[in-house]
């Protein structure tokens, strides 16, 4: 299978390679996962990266059919993970993964059939509904109990209507039997940006710091 797509790794500025090694290891999974633009990877991860810069930031770039929901993408993310480790010299045997958009859809599939152990996931602006009804994703397998889930979601989502995703939310955090956790804002809005600028705290409660 075809594993190879535009990739970005961010590595810790301020830490020495040993410390580097040791270091937590997020995959960033963009929006607009059939667009055109198959170099999205290079660029994705960025934002979050500075946020976090004691962690690895991975973003591998989905585009036109090779969307998130695909087993060739799924290869694709493990496949950078396996680079990442080979660099490092040491094992990536557990990651954290953060969803944008779409890029939701990344973190469920990868939860469902990705190589790694997930610790903690994020989903901001997320529409689950694309892949089936939350009851059947929470109890597909015994990996989706494992780690944490936290969504961000908002009352003024242009692309997602708080009135479909947040009950899908709601029902998924009910039956995966996991630490799960939506927390909503009314005024919230779709893009990253407005989640980075007005909810900073609940991204840095949900993903690994690093330190």
């Amino acid at each position: 299978m075809l594993v190879k797509s535009a990739t970005g790794v961010w590595w810790p500025e301020k830490k020495s390679p040993k410390q580097a090694a040791k270091s937590s290891v997020v995959v960033w999974f963009h929006g607009g996962m059939t667009s055109g633009n198959c170099e999205k990877g290079f660029v994705a991860g960025d934002d979050f990266a500075k946020l976090f810069p004691n962690v690895i930031v991975v973003s591998v770039s989905a585009c036109r059919d090779r969307h998130w929901a695909t087993d060739a993408m799924m290869a694709a993310v493990d496949a950078a993970l396996d680079s990442v480790a080979a660099h490092r010299g040491t094992p990536v045997g557990e990651v954290s993964l953060v969803g944008v958009s779409d890029g939701a859809l990344g973190v469920l599939v990868y939860s469902m059939q990705g190589k790694r152990r997930v610790k903690d996931r994020l989903l901001a602006s997320s529409f689950g509904k694309l892949l089936g009804e939350a009851r059947l994703l929470a109890g597909a397998n015994s990996r989706m109990r494992e780690g944490r889930w936290r969504f961000l979601q908002g009352g003024n989502d242009r692309l997602f209507p708080a009135g479909e995703a947040r009950p899908w939310i709601e029902e998924f955090c009910r039956e995966v039997r996991a630490d799960c956790m939506l927390r909503f804002d009314p005024a919230g809005e779709h893009d990253w940006s407005y989640w980075r600028e007005k909810h900073l705290d609940w991204i840095r409660e949900a993903a690994p710091s690093g330190k």
